[in-house]
């Protein structure tokens, strides 16, 4: 798979090819740069598979390469430094990314990923720009669940439970939609959990406004209002109780 790498600082881009070459030999880099327009340039001219791409940068931030190139025919892992609000617009964009100082494992994880997955979209482009700039202010209402043809966007509201399917999610929808996500439950409780989701059970994840009722007895569960039953996990009664009182 061919590589381009764009990214400011000298010392992150020769950290990076030398990583690459020594731990993903499946990656050939065919153009590295830190001048932002040349790496644009470049991408129309290679037409890579893979682009490691900054945000902050001078003269074109990440967006702005982006637009410059119009369609994405790539896959897209951004390298960043650390921003909390930065690494919540990936969670809920399901954009790939590392983190500066890139760590091994994390780039060999990062790329095998990119294997075995469509390209990354223009919405999601889009929508983590969106949030990138604005998650300071408001949490977004949609997050991005990434599937093995493609990814899809869904109100956040709208989301009755998750179920752990292996190192897969199944999303259940209030429409009676369902969606097999490529990320494990703890990746989506990670992104939900500061929403008004709680995990009930090792199993379930659920969104607190969907409930319908709660069971007491033995095996205390809940009703969801697709009318779905929920175990809750012993030591999760508490954190309900937390929430609502009520128990």
């Amino acid at each position: 798979m061919k590589a381009i790498i764009i990214d400011d600082e000298p010392n992150a881009v020769e950290l990076l090819v030398l990583r690459l070459a020594q731990k993903c030999p499946q990656i050939e880099v065919v153009a590295q740069f830190t001048n932002s327009v040349k790496g644009v340039e470049a991408i129309k001219l290679h037409q890579p598979d893979i682009v490691f791409l900054d945000i902050e940068m001078p003269q074109l931030n990440g967006f702005q390469v982006l637009e410059a190139v119009e369609d994405i025919p790539f896959h897209l892992i951004f390298v960043t430094a650390y921003d909390k609000f930065a690494l919540k617009a990936f969670r809920y964009s399901a954009i790939d990314y590392l983190l500066k100082p890139i760590e091994t494992q994390e780039l060999i994880e990062a790329v095998s990923k990119v294997e075995k997955q469509i390209k990354t979209s223009k919405e999601q482009v889009n929508h983590f720009r969106n949030q990138y700039q604005n998650f300071n202010k408001t949490l977004p209402d949609k997050i991005a669940l990434p599937y093995q043809n493609g990814v899809t966007f869904v109100a956040i509201k709208d989301i009755v439970y998750c179920e752990a399917d292996n190192t897969y999610t199944k999303v259940f929808m209030n429409d009676g939609q369902h969606f097999l996500v490529t990320k494990t439950l703890l990746s989506i409780q990670e992104v939900l959990e500061e929403r008004e989701f709680l995990r009930v059970h090792r199993q379930y994840i659920i969104n607190l406004n969907q409930i319908k009722k709660y069971v007491k007895g033995e095996g205390n569960y809940l009703i969801m209002n697709n009318d779905k039953s929920i175990p809750i996990g012993r030591s999760q009664k508490d954190k309900l109780i937390e929430k609502f009182g009520w128990l």
